[in-house]
């Protein structure tokens, strides 16, 4: 029994509450007959190499969350019926990955190798399908927990979590969908193209790249990335400087240099502690810099404004209100992570990209300032330049890459990939398709058509 298609939102509209409402009423009506008696268990897989993969991930369960309450607020009695979890897929590991060394390739010498592997490796027509080599190597352990808690949806923010969730359902012969989300705004060829159920991607170019790798129309929506709610708001600029005490009457630049893990914000550092002395003589300028949970890179940028007398900065740590502070920003200073720069399009925050880009970095910003979102320096005198630039009195280039970024924005991005969750989690299975166990590969190569895009 399918959902009525009138019912199912249309790729790319604003997903409402109401409109979200609707959709799991006539889901439930649609499903009925199933009589749901068990709990139906919906997995979230991450990986900890840097934070976007883990703060998608959490903006999807949330937002799985959000639509489950209107679910059961109109039939109470599947109120357990649905049970909503995240992981870390790399805790299953058989040998434990460190997500800091990991982002290392990134940042580190090896980034050139990293990028090479990223943009040419298995992007062109030999295309990586899916097969059980991750789940019998490296992950039985996530295995044996399909195998006993029986999934009914599998939706990924992480390439590994994505490979080792096709290879359990191949493995333990069931029939789960699996949802996979890239979280940037590029492919990379070694997502399992050929047994995924649903991709959720953030660009119709991204479509193009996965119909030229043979993914069929009807498993791939656009949605955009997922961005946690907080990024939905409307904030009173002038309220929340005063709040955190910044200057009303300067331009404001949020510097987002930290989160979980301090090695993927090696590069950017490294260039804002270059620009600094100059960047403190701008008398117009205000920078606010966040550095997360890294209290001793806020230790040392305390003792560096010290020593060389900056008074237009201060910094931030840990906070949940990072939305609120773009908001009342006039430009962020970051690097090019999906995660970070959706966030910025989300609150229509115009952004300097600091960064040497590689891999999916690399396609973020071609995108960004390929359309006019973003501007992207390289070295500490760029930095300076451009940060001069777009504070500059009557300087109208802030207000056109806002506009850029306010048609970009998809800030309902998670909601609609819960409802592509939930509608492939409750749709009745075909146990000998072809997506399932029916083909157990250990290895999946095919050839696919012409790149849509050359790297």
């Amino acid at each position: 029994m399918a959902l009525p298609p009138d019912e199912r939102p249309e790729p790319g509209a604003v997903v409402t509450t109401e409109a979200a409402t609707r959709y799991n009423l006539a889901m439930t009506e649609a499903y009925s007959e199933m009589a749901l008696s068990s709990v139906q268990k919906i997995a979230v897989l991450h990986a900890s190499v840097g934070s976007g993969h883990r703060v998608a991930a959490e903006a999807v369960v949330e937002a799985v969350e959000r639509l489950r309450e209107a679910f059961v607020e109109r039939y109470p009695s599947y109120d357990a019926d649905i049970e909503v979890e995240i992981f870390d897929i790399l805790d299953f590991g058989r040998i434990k990955f460190d997500g800091d060394k990991t982002a290392s390739a990134f940042t580190g010498p090896t980034r050139p190798f990293y990028d090479l592997s990223w943009r040419y490796f298995l992007t062109g027509r030999l295309i990586w399908g899916g097969g059980t080599i991750w789940s019998h190597l490296m992950f039985p352990r996530f295995t044996r927990w399909v195998r006993e808690n029986k999934p009914v949806a599998v939706i990924c923010t992480h390439i590994t979590a994505a490979n080792v969730a096709v290879g359990a359902r191949m493995v333990t012969k069931q029939g789960y969908s699996i949802i996979c989300v890239p979280t940037d705004y590029e492919i990379e060829g070694m997502w399992p193209h050929r047994y995924t159920d649903i991709f959720c991607v953030a660009t119709e170019s991204m479509a193009e790249s996965l119909r030229a790798r043979k993914v069929e129309e009807e498993r791939i929506r656009v949605t955009g990335l997922p961005a946690r709610a907080k990024f939905r708001g409307d904030y009173d600029r002038h309220e929340v400087r005063q709040a955190w005490k910044v200057p009303q009457d300067k331009v404001v630049a949020l510097v987002l240099a930290g989160a979980t893990l301090p090695r993927p914000y090696v590069h950017l550092r490294s260039l804002l502690e270059k620009a600094l002395p100059r960047l403190a003589e701008m008398e117009d300028l205000h920078l606010l810099f966040m550095v997360g949970r890294d209290s001793d890179y806020a230790n040392h940028l305390h003792t560096l404004f010290e020593e060389l007398g900056v008074q237009n900065a201060n910094v931030i740590g840990y906070t949940e209100e990072v939305a609120k502070l773009m908001s009342a920003s006039d430009f962020a200073i970051c690097k090019p992570g999906g995660l970070t720069v959706t966030e910025c399009i989300c609150t229509e925050t115009p952004m300097l990209l600091a960064s040497r880009a590689y891999g999916q970095e690399k396609a973020n910003v071609r995108l960004l300032t390929s359309l006019g979102a973003a501007q992207h320096v390289q070295t500490s005198r760029e930095l300076v330049e451009q940060v001069r630039y777009l504070s500059s009195p009557g300087n109208s280039r802030l207000a056109a890459m806002s506009a850029v970024e306010a048609y970009l924005r998809r800030p309902n991005a998670a909601l609609e990939i819960g409802l592509a969750g939930l509608d492939a989690a409750l749709s009745p299975k075909d146990p000998d398709h072809a997506l399932r166990h029916s083909q157990r590969p250990f290895m999946s190569f095919y050839w696919g058509h012409k790149p849509a895009h050359t790297r």
